[in-house]
C-alpha cells in the first residue's frame, strides 16, 4: 500500500525513480519493485525514504494522514528511554 504513496511522493517532487534509485544506493529496478510493491521496504530504505521527504514512516506506511516529519528532539528522546 505504501508504494503508491511513494510514486505519488517523487511525482510531486519531479523525480524520476532513477533519481530516488540514486539517492538510496540502489538500482532504478529495485526502486521500482517498491513502488509497485513487488519488494517490501526494509527499515534502513524506509528511514532514508522519510528523511528525503521530509515525512514520517508513518505517513509512507498509511498509518497515519499526516504528513509532517516528526520533530527530531522526540525521536532522540525516545531512544534515550528506551
Amino acid at each position: 500500500m505504501c508504494m503508491n504513496r511513494l510514486k505519488e511522493l517523487r511525482e510531486n517532487s519531479d523525480l524520476l525513480q532513477r533519481e530516488i534509485a540514486k539517492y538510496l544506493g540502489i538500482t532504478q529496478r529495485n526502486y521500482s519493485y517498491f513502488e509497485t510493491s513487488q519488494t517490501m521496504l526494509t527499515a534502513d530504505i524506509l528511514i532514508k525514504l522519510a528523511d528525503f521527504y521530509n515525512t514520517n514512516i508513518d505517513y509512507l506506511l498509511y498509518r497515519t494522514d499526516v504528513k509532517q516529519a516528526y520533530p527530531k528532539s522526540v525521536v532522540d528522546k525516545e531512544y534515550i528511554e528506551v
